[in-house]
């Protein structure tokens, strides 16, 4: 009882946190300049950081794990592509088990690819020239992008879609490579049936048709879910957070700047000025959102249409393996339908010439009965008799024979 009582919450406090432990999965956080750090949190945690539901995350369990998803949420994108299993916020991205092997190549392409530049930099006062900065500063602190910066932008992809961008490129690799190796390993089979029907030759060949019907689906379901985006404007139009995140700071800097201004009183002279400025940030930011609407959704569909025709192409090309084995397989058959049409010639021979020698048996039974016969007291007609009714035997064998040939029930 002592120890029970001495154990109650030391243990009540470590069950819990073995609880805790207990659901937390590894994750990989890489922010946009390509700084990656370990993390082991549990769902909570992972819902509460990126601001996504909890059903979110089972898409990324190992139920789906063969599963193709793309969702936009508020702010952030779900991306489960075969091992890629990430979710996507406009400045970092959260990996899933990122120590797997298939998902190492991701990661070093993260780690290459992430840009490196377009940080804002302010000046060491913390003001920016409104004319000539790249930059606009608002009363609030909030950075604000102008034309020009986005003028800047327009050659380089925004962060989640640069994300997004190398996962389908590493899945397409992959997915690529397994029908390379796939096709690889076809062909020679396939010739080797053709040359030799075997037990074990068929049983490569249907080992080879489940490999390839799991892998067709696989890819199959990676093409879908670009197809499906494609057709989704509105969906694409999510997936965009670097300019959903934008629009939310300047809307928020708008918010401020209006907030100062009817707090901080002004002489009249400024007011004119005040007005002219706030006008001017209007129409800039306006442009700005107008501009990132356009470009990122031009960008992303161009951006998915090309994946999507490399897919199609790899799709292409195990439908075109799958033809092969389709045309391998009737090339088998009609080689069975020919020796079983080969079985049942040589049977109706051997049935032409049963019936040829029943009638020899069947004479010969005839004279094997005691029964007194004339022919029995003639001397050397024994040899004379047998040859005789052989012959006639042979004759309506071939004539049989020829007579099947000639209905064509025999080939030539």
């Amino acid at each position: 009882m002592t120890n029970k009582n001495n154990q109650g919450p030391g243990a009540g406090t470590s069950s819990k946190s073995k609880k805790k432990t207990g659901g937390a999965r590894l994750w990989m956080k890489l922010d946009r300049f390509g700084q990656s750090e370990l993390l082991e949190c549990d769902k909570s945690t992972i819902t509460e950081r990126v601001s996504i539901p909890a059903r979110d995350l089972r898409i990324l369990g190992s139920v789906f794990s063969h599963s193709s998803n793309i969702l936009a949420r508020e702010k952030a994108m779900v991306v489960n592509l075969e091992f890629i299993k990430a979710i996507v916020t406009a400045e970092e991205v959260l990996l899933l088990d990122p120590l797997r092997h298939e998902v190492l190549p991701f990661v070093d392409q993260l780690r290459q690819q992430l840009p490196q530049k377009h940080s804002p930099k302010a000046h060491e006062n913390g003001s920016v020239d409104v004319q000539g900065s790249e930059m606009q500063q608002s009363a609030g602190g909030r950075w604000l992008p102008v034309p020009e910066v986005v003028e800047g932008l327009r050659c380089e992809l925004p962060f989640e879609l640069q994300v997004l961008e190398i996962a389908l490129e590493v899945v397409c690799t992959y997915l690529d490579s397994s029908v390379a190796d796939l096709e690889r390993d076809a062909y020679p089979v396939l010739d080797e049936l053709a040359r030799n029907v075997s037990t074990k030759n068929l049983e490569h060949v249907r080992t080879l048709k489940s490999n390839l019907t799991r892998l067709l689906a696989r890819v199959q379901k990676v093409r879908d879910e670009i197809e499906h985006l494609l057709d989704d404007n509105e969906g694409m139009a999510h997936l965009c957070l670097t300019r959903k995140w934008i629009q939310s700071q300047q809307a928020e800097a708008l918010l401020g700047a209006a907030v100062s201004n009817s707090i901080v009183p002004a002489a009249p002279q400024f007011k004119r000025l005040g007005s002219n400025r706030s006008t001017s940030l209007a129409t800039s930011n306006l442009l700005t959102s107008n501009f990132l609407d356009d470009q990122d959704l031009e960008e992303l569909e161009m951006l998915l249409e090309a994946y999507f025709m490399q897919l199609d192409g790899t799709r292409n090309k195990i439908l075109s393996v799958r033809e092969y084995i389709d045309d391998t397989e009737d090339y088998v058959n009609i080689q069975l339908d020919n020796k079983r049409n080969e079985l049942i010639q040589f049977q109706l021979t051997l049935t032409i010439a049963s019936f040829a020698i029943a009638i020899e048996t069947q004479i010969a039974g005839w004279f094997g009965m005691n029964i007194h016969c004339l022919l029995y007291d003639i001397h050397g007609i024994f040899e004379i008799f047998v040859g005789g009714v052989t012959g006639i035997c042979m004759l309506i064998f071939l004539f049989v024979l020829g007579y099947a040939r000639w209905k064509k029930l025999i080939g030539s």
